[in-house]
Formats: structure tokens, sequence, C-alpha cells
């Protein structure tokens, strides 16, 4: 069961006998001198808190081989909402993928008429000729039967194997090109991870060699409930969560939400994170070995070297920072920032690049590597190729928009009824990890003279956290009230152009670029004004 059924039975009907014999050797070759891409995504790994020490070989594989962005972000630090974002190469709030529930449009009939049909899978299959592969976690609600169940396949898939629903590693159904296949909880065929790999593999020994292809594999590993293979389960013994300087403090200055965790921690809380921390390494292992399979394969098919292999997750994770336990969601760093690796064709091995990029940006730099037109395309992020390629005087952006959407019970969480209406995901002893005035907006900046965060909060309060990273890397001082003035101004303006942008206007210099213009007067007077702008614009 965990080999893939009647691959070449699927592959006949996806190119029929006709068309191989149409193909002329001289086209044949042209198409196979293309390049193919594959992309490996993560379910909520982090980069700042140690999230690819486990991953020797993929470090060896990619990293080593390649380059490494030391600056790479999501735009929103949730599933659903970042999947979107990496399908469309748009904003959240140009996707309108908010949060991980069908009223959040994740997977929702929305969302399947109006921007999957324009995914850049869709782009890929439809107008540049790629055999196209999906494995995995696609986004948590799809398989809804209120969104069409596990029949629905989205356009621009040739292979579609889908995970039903959020993250599993036993007892969880695929929906194998629309069809529902069940698994159980048999380490040797049910353990996913596992299962994608073998997928993977059984593909790129049964695919057509007249196209170039796309593969998309999306693992569990490392979002709970974090089940290790029987062979790690005694991994990492003696590994905490790191104690780093904004590691169970409490969060002063910030929004009432994370000021609300208690400090310090209890002993339970501590212990859990660790036992999370811990066993979401173990997780990775099974990952690591699926990219040394992966790897070996397309060099023993003689396709490495004109394969690219990008390598990123969804968002990051906290364990324990300004005391909430475990969980994603908010602005800091080890929320939004990813890991992001790749190697493929022209890209010279063991680089680091510091531009600033985010998960948006990875639409477009696949589409360009296939040769599309991205003029075409209504996407908010830039193709990575000329940075791939090592190009000189590259005009790259300095800023982008981070925005995110908070999510509350409309009555009280039934672990903490004393904290009242509109708190979620809350942990036995009362720390909740979210609200649904946790609703915020972002400009995260990186230039040569600046390293800022500036954030705004759709509460009552308009709350503002702005962090100095350079001098403040675990951003612990929220420097809103002693921050030069006319840099806040600057911020809120950027603020708002970037949440109303769309496709090239996202990409307009920042507030430290050569190039920006700022004209006070066309600044709201009103910050209440400007709350209800957000939130009405956002929904």
């Amino acid at each position: 069961r965990s080999r893939v059924a009647a691959f070449p039975t699927a592959l006949l009907r996806a190119l029929p006998l006709a068309a191989l014999l149409l193909l002329s050797p001289a086209r044949a070759a042209r198409q196979a001198r293309r390049p193919n891409v594959v992309l490996i995504l993560t379910d909520d790994q982090d980069v700042c808190l140690g999230g690819m020490t486990p991953l020797k070989k993929t470090n060896a594989l990619i990293a080593q081989m390649g380059i490494t962005f030391i600056n790479a972000y999501v735009p929103s630090a949730l599933c659903c909402p970042s999947r979107a974002s990496i399908l469309t190469g748009k904003y959240p709030h140009n996707h309108h993928v908010v949060n991980n529930t069908l009223e959040g449009n994740c997977s929702s009939k929305l969302w399947q008429k109006i921007q999957e049909p324009y995914t850049f899978p869709a782009l890929l299959k439809a107008m540049c000729g790629y055999q196209t592969f999906f494995a995995g976690k696609y986004l948590n609600e799809y398989g809804a039967e209120d969104a069409g169940g596990v029949g629905h396949v989205p356009p621009g898939w040739s292979f579609w194997y889908a995970l039903e629903k959020n993250s599993k590693y036993y007892n969880y159904t695929l929906s194998v090109n629309g069809k529902a296949r069940r698994h159980g909880e048999n380490y040797s065929v049910d353990y996913l991870t596992d299962v994608l790999a073998n997928m993977s593999l059984d593909f790129l020994e049964y695919k057509s060699n007249f196209e170039p292809f796309f593969m998309m594999i999306a693992t569990p590993a490392p979002h709970s409930p974090w089940t290790p293979a029987p062979q790690y389960t005694k991994s990492f013994q003696n590994v905490s969560a790191p104690r780093n300087s904004n590691f169970n403090i409490h969060g002063k200055n910030k929004h009432w939400l994370i000021r609300q965790a208690k400090t310090p921690m209890t002993n339970s809380s501590i212990q859990f994170l660790d036992d999370a921390y811990r066993k979401r390494w173990q997780t990775l292992l099974s990952v690591d070995d699926l990219i040394e399979k992966l790897v070996k394969k397309l060099e023993v098919n003689g396709e490495l070297d004109n394969t690219y292999i990008f390598y990123t997750s969804d968002n990051g994770f906290h364990t324990g920072q300004f005391s909430l336990p475990i969980d994603k969601r908010q602005l800091y760093e080890f929320d939004i920032k990813v890991p992001l690796l790749v190697r493929g064709p022209g890209i010279k091995p063991n680089q680091t690049n510091k531009m600033l990029v985010a998960n948006i940006d990875l639409g477009p730099t696949i589409l360009d590597i296939a040769g599309y037109d991205l003029n075409k395309t209504q996407m908010d992020g830039m193709s990575l190729l000329p940075l791939l390629r090592g190009e000189k005087n590259v005009t790259w952006r300095s800023d982008f928009l981070v925005e995110y959407q908070g999510e509350g019970y409309n009555g009280s969480d039934p672990t903490c009824p004393g904290l009242g209406p509109g708190v979620t995901h809350c942990f036995p002893d009362c720390v909740c990890e979210d609200s649904y005035n946790n609703t915020y907006a972002c400009v995260r900046t990186l230039s040569a003279s600046w390293d800022l965060q500036y954030c705004e909060f759709d509460d009552r309060e308009v709350f503002v956290e702005v962090y100095n990273l350079t001098a403040d890397p675990h951003q612990i001082n929220n420097i809103a009230k002693t921050i030069d003035q006319e840099i806040l101004e600057k911020m809120n303006y950027r603020l708002m152009m970037l949440q109303s942008c769309s496709g090239a206007t996202c990409r307009t210099p920042g507030v430290f670029d050569p190039g920006y213009r700022f004209d006070p007067r066309l600044m709201f007077s009103n910050h209440g004004l400007r709350a209800r702008r957000f939130s009405a614009q956002f929904l």
C-alpha cells in the first residue's frame, strides 16, 4: 500500500501514445533540457530555534550544494494562509485565506473558484507543459465534505496524493487522484512521511521522459502530534528547547495577548514544551531520509543536474518564548522566519544570501524557471532566479508585509472560562495563544541601515509594536514610544500602502530605499479610522 498504484496507466492517460509519436526527437530534446523543479514543504518548522539542526543529510545535499537564504519569511505565520501564499504568490489580503477554517476561506468553494485556477502549478501544467505531482498536506480543510470532499482535485496536478485535512502520521485518508485511500497504523506501509517518499520515488520511476516535471512534497513533520518513526523514538534524548534570552520571560510592553502569559511558566508547561521540541526533531529525521532518497533517485536517473530543489516550511514555531508554551501565529521572528535552501542548475555551492525573501516569491521563481512571462500573472512576489544565479546589482525589496487575522471563540474557552469570550488555543494553565483581536499587520524592513519591524494591532488600543533587531534580535524591547516620530509616520504610511497593494504595487520602494517618496498629507489623522480600514479590508 505504500507504493503508488497504476502509475503507468495514469501516465498513459495524461500523455497518449499518439502524442508521444508526434514528438520529434529534436522537440523531445528541447523539452528535456527545461529544468525540473522539486519543492519540499515541511509543516511548522522553525529556523530561529534550531529547527534545521537534525537535518544533516538535507544540509549536505541541498544547503552545501546550493544556497541558503538566511532572511526568508512568510507573510502569515499560520498553515493555510501561508500555503495559499505559496500557491498563489500573493499576500493574504489578495488571496483572502485568513485562517485554517472553511469560513476563513481555507480550501473553501470560493478559494477553489477564485484562486485555484491561477496557482503556479496550474500555470506550469497548462501553459508550460510540465507534468505535476503533489503528495502530502495541501490545505488544512482540504477534503471537507462542504467543499467537495477528497473527490476534488485542484486544477494543475497530473498526479494527486493529498492528505485529507491536517497533518497526521498514521490513521489518515489520502485522495489518490480523487479516490479515497485509507491508511492505518502499520509503520511499514502507513507512516506518512515514508509513504510520501515512496510515492515520490515511484513518480520519478514511471513519469514521462518527454516533459519536464514539477513535484511538491508536503510532509506532516514536524507538526503535531509529533509522532516519530519507531527507529527514531530514542533520538535526541538529552535535547531540550533553547533557553535563549526571550525564553520564559514576561512580554512587557507587548500586545495584551502576550502580556497575559503566566511568567514564569509552570514546570509542567516547560516539561511539555521540551518534550514537544524533542519529538519535533525526531519526526524531522524521516524528512531527512526522504531528501536523501529523492536526491539519490534523481542522480540515478541522470536528472539531478537539471533539477532545482527547494526546501522550506509554511511557518516557524515557538517553544516558551515570552512564556507562550507552543504554537505559531505571532508576529515575532521565531514564528514568521523559515528555512529556505535551494540547489539547482547555475547555483554555486555553499552560498548564503542575506536578501529579504518571502514565500510569495516561490511561485514567481518557479514560473520564471519554466520560462513563463511573469507579467501575465497577478502575483505579489518576485522571482528569486537572479539571486540564485548570483547576478550582480540586482534591485531587490527592503521590506514586506506580515498580516494575520486572530481567531477566538464567541463564547468562553472551555479550558479557561474565567478569561471570557474571544480567546482560543488555551493551555490548562490558562495561557492562550490566540484571540479575535490578535489581528495585526507589520512591515518587516531589512535595508542597509535598518533591521526593523513595525506592527499595528486591530484592537481598541490600536496597539503598536516596533523592534530594532540590530540592537534587539530577540525582540524583547518594544521601542514604539521612543523611536523617532518621523520614522513611525513613514512606517504607518508604508503599512497602509502594503495592505492595499496588488502585484507590482507590492514591490515599490520601502521607507529606507533611495526611491521612496513620502507625503505626510496622505496620512490618516485618525488612528481609529486606520484600524477600521484594516479590519474591513482584511476580511
